[in-house]
């Protein structure tokens, strides 16, 4: 993978001229994210010179409509300054096509579109399919593609197809998914797109592992404690109440983007960087871990909802008194699950993944806790024992990683302080502009997969997660809502890591 931003090295190569077609351009993640991301590539010099974007949706809009409306958006959602004559260059490679996703009309009113522009912006008829649409789309239209023929590789142009989450929402659903899609696409042409793995920090976490030999040589069970991976919100349902109502956090949160952290953490080092290599050791990851019987999800798995409560100075409704939230809902916004990877590496030591809404920071972060030192050789230095080192990896909102450690104070005597040693993603301003999407965009015009998810991937990580979901859809929680906004989670949560004589590590 090449660096991304206009300090690093110069990488390999620009991305693959192609033309990028969105499907869903009408939706927030265009304006947000997608176009301001390609906007930044552009300033990288990663994008490639010959390109054009394609929107798709069904609200009737013209090319100049389109161009229009992404030149008023970027000017609320760019996230560095707009260079106006890039910007002019750009916004006349975009073009439009409005129709249903099911209707065979849209397909070919595409295909016409995409061979005009090959021609006209020299892509060599390479296109980049992006499914920024809801999850119960993601079927049809790549059924639309594939009786079209605009899924077709031939004359040595290639065809991608990106898909947002979530991907499925249990088991056999995800296995459906995959079933249908990959009856048009080869596996090589899907790429299921995870935004946790584009940020700085998650790709980092590879760098760190592998290019140290500080550090791989202690990441095991001997000298590992515990894992602690959290993800944090203060936001509450937000307007998604009948969305979020029928997920929760432990299938919008856990099952993806924490498993894809918990994966990183704790894969063996891969023969090489290339995509499969890579995947193949997360994936492994995912099926070692422990299956849990009922018995195990009742003692080892915690839920929670929130109540009212304050995020700061702001008075916060319960969960069930958003909007488009049943007054009765049993739909978890709080999660925290005991995890074990059984292999040589990790055999013994608890991976504690919690994620949940209404918590007091917002905050994602990963702790590694080592061992404690076999003798205590300071008892007059320290107040009790000292305190285990820790790796701290922060991945937003601030990115950084931390090593928290003991030093000796000034003094003619050994007297003992904890100190840090701190890198901060901030300190780069490079990293400030980017969006989390360069990187998976960029990866994709060059046919890097190793960000992304693969079919056994995903049904691997169902595997863990849908035994939990059916045993909390058949036991309704009594104990609803279990904890207050503006607190760090249900009681039962601490009592999981105390259980072992841990506390959670809260952001601070």
């Amino acid at each position: 993978m090449a660096a991304l931003g206009p300090d690093s090295a110069a990488p390999e190569r620009a991305g693959d001229p192609c033309t990028i077609v969105i499907f869903g351009a009408a939706g927030d993640l265009t304006r947000r994210k997608l176009v301001p991301a390609l906007l930044n590539l552009s300033s990288y010099g990663l994008l490639p010179r010959d390109f054009a974007v394609v929107g798709v949706a069904r609200k009737e809009l013209s090319d100049e409509g389109f161009r229009d409306q992404q030149t008023k958006d970027l000017r609320q959602f760019a996230t560095a300054g707009v260079d106006e004559a890039a910007w002019k260059e750009f916004r006349e490679r975009l073009y439009y096509v409005s129709g249903e996703f099911g209707q065979p009309e849209l397909y070919t009113k595409l295909s016409g579109l995409l061979t005009d522009v090959a021609g006209r912006h020299r892509t060599g008829g390479n296109v980049l399919f992006y499914l920024a649409t809801p999850p119960q789309f993601f079927a049809e239209i790549v059924t639309g593609l594939g009786a079209s023929g605009l899924a077709r590789e031939e004359a040595g142009a290639w065809r991608r197809v990106i898909v947002e989450k979530p991907f499925g929402r249990d088991l056999d659903s995800a296995k459906s998914l995959n079933e249908q899609i990959r009856g048009v696409l080869k596996e090589s042409q899907i790429y299921r797109i995870d935004h946790y793995l584009g940020k700085e920090t998650v790709q980092n976490l590879m760098v760190f592992r592998f290019a140290n030999g500080l550090f791989e040589p202690v990441w095991n069970r001997r000298y590992v404690e515990h894992v602690e991976i959290t993800v944090a919100e203060t936001v509450g349902a937000e307007g998604r109440g009948s969305y979020y109502d029928s997920a929760g956090v432990l299938r919008d949160m856990m099952q993806n983007h924490m498993f894809q952290l918990l994966s990183l953490i704790a894969m063996e080092p891969p023969i090489s960087f290339e995509g499969e290599a890579a995947r193949n050791e997360k994936v492994k990851v995912l099926q070692a871990i422990r299956p849990m019987s009922p018995e195990d999800i009742l003692k080892k798995a915690v839920r929670g909802q929130y109540g009212d409560g304050f995020i700061g100075q702001n008075k916060v409704p319960a969960y069930r008194t958003e909007p488009n939230v049943s007054p009765g809902s049993n739909t978890e916004t709080y999660a925290a699950v005991e995890f074990y990877v059984e292999n040589w590496r990790w055999a013994d030591v608890p991976f504690f993944l919690r994620s949940g809404k209404r918590l007091p920071r917002r905050a994602t972060q990963i702790i590694i806790q080592f061992r404690k030192p076999p003798l205590l050789l300071f008892p007059r230095a320290a107040v009790g024992e000292i305190d285990a080192n820790r790796l701290i990896i922060q991945i937003q909102p601030e990115e950084g990683i931390r090593i928290a450690m003991k030093a000796k104070r000034s003094g003619p005597t050994i007297r003992l302080r904890d100190v840090e040693l701190a890198f901060n993603y901030a300190d780069r301003a490079a990293e400030d502009h980017a969006t989390g999407y360069e990187r998976l965009l960029y990866d994709c015009m060059t046919g890097d997969s190793t960000l992304f998810h693969r079919a056994d991937m995903v049904e691997a990580a169902w595997t863990i997660a849908t035994p939990i979901l059916d045993l909390w859809a058949t036991l309704p929680a009594r104990d609803f809502p279990n904890y207050a906004a503006g607190t760090w989670g249900p009681a039962a949560a601490d009592a999981l890591v105390a259980r072992h004589g841990y506390a959670w590590t809260n952001p601070g």
